[in-house]
């Protein structure tokens, strides 16, 4: 196909538009050049697909920093409100101050934020149909203030991937004033949630990573196992590092706390890679569950996630010849204070919770 805009370099967030099939059709209409994928879950979906993409770590706003051709976001939006005010969110952070196009999957339209690429725009939006919108970001926010927009009440609501409460309205309104952080309205806090978010310090409220909602709404894919011993990767409560972690060699994973386990258990069913879950029970369900063979998940009878995966970290030997000789004794060094919940070691159900 011979586009007009295949010199162009097509960036998508998260897994929804892989999910739903918009990627697909888009990249079928517009033809990029080459397609980026910002975000952890979006690496999942992306992969999963199939599709030829390359996937980074980077927030969207420091990709379009480093690209200097002409680019474009393609996004779907829970509800296409939040999708519109992801992409002002995108425009407003914009070091190039460039203007930003946007492709919002969830009600079809094409976002002219700022002075960007209006012929682009026009050119997206004839070839996919779109309605083409011009819009203005706002850029002045109050110091020390942060504005989690687009929430749906009794969804869970992050900072730098930790769940620190769930919305009670539209906007959750945080602040950070005498070295802490607080909540000023429309959130229900999870007082553990901000003491798991603090002990890696007091964040930047205006780079900080904040969102609401699950990380991803479909069920994870299966991949083929690779490593049967190696290294066993820990992640203590932040799930969105566990791409950094699961590189060469790596058999398992240690996954320290409710949340930070479903997203790894999620993540690496895709890979193959089983995972040593411990929890105490305070999940937000914000991602479908999913474990790969060789998975066992623990929770904690006395005492919290945090110390026992912290003990286990510190004291079992992390480079195992085994993985499964591991788990068997890394539950053998937790009897009586531990129970099993997901157990997915060969010759047991396919996920049995117990």
């Amino acid at each position: 196909m011979n586009s007009p805009t295949a010199d162009f370099v097509m960036v998508v967030h998260g897994p929804e538009a892989f999910d739903a099939g918009d990627v697909e059709r888009l990249i079928g209409l517009l033809a990029p050049q080459r397609v980026l994928v910002a975000g952890v879950m979006g690496r999942t979906a992306a992969e999963e697909s199939g599709l030829p993409a390359t996937c980074t770590d980077e927030r969207p706003s420091a990709v379009f920093d480093t690209l200097n051709g002409r680019t474009y976001l393609v996004n779907r939006g829970k509800t296409p409100e939040s999708g519109r005010i992801f992409g002002e969110i995108i425009a407003g952070r914009l070091e190039s101050k460039r203007g930003l196009v946007h492709v919002e999957c969830s009600n079809r339209t094409v976002y002219c934020w700022d002075r960007t690429d209006d012929a682009l725009a026009g050119e997206i939006a004839e070839r996919t149909g779109f309605v083409l919108v011009r819009e203005t970001s706002a850029r002045a926010r109050p110091e020390g203030v942060r504005e989690v927009r687009g929430c749906l009440p009794g969804e869970a609501v992050f900072v730098n991937g930790i769940v620190i409460g769930t919305a009670t309205e539209e906007t959750v309104v945080l602040t950070s004033e005498g070295g802490t952080l607080r909540a000023v309205s429309g959130l229900d806090p999870k007082p553990h949630g901000f003491e798991k978010l603090l002990r890696a310090g007091l964040p930047d409220l205006d780079t900080a990573w904040c969102k609401s909602g699950p990380v991803r709404r479909v069920p994870p894919g299966r991949g083929e196992r690779t490593f049967r011993g190696g290294r066993v990767a820990v992640i203590d409560h932040c799930g969105h590092t566990l791409y950094r972690e699961i590189g060469e060699g790596v058999c398992g994973v240690l996954a320290i706390g409710d949340d930070t386990t479903a997203v790894c258990g999620h993540i690496c069913s895709h890979a193959g890679i089983p995972v040593f879950g411990v929890v105490d029970g305070d999940a937000d369900a914000i991602v479908k569950p999913g474990y790969a063979p060789g998975s066992v998940v623990v929770e904690v009878t006395c005492g919290r996630d945090d110390d026992v995966g912290r003990e286990v970290a510190a004291t079992r030997g992390l480079t195992p010849p085994c993985w499964e000789a591991w788990v068997e004794e890394t539950l053998r060094t937790l009897a009586g204070r531990v129970r099993i919940v997901v157990d997915r070691r060969e010759g047991n159900d396919a996920m049995r919770r117990v």
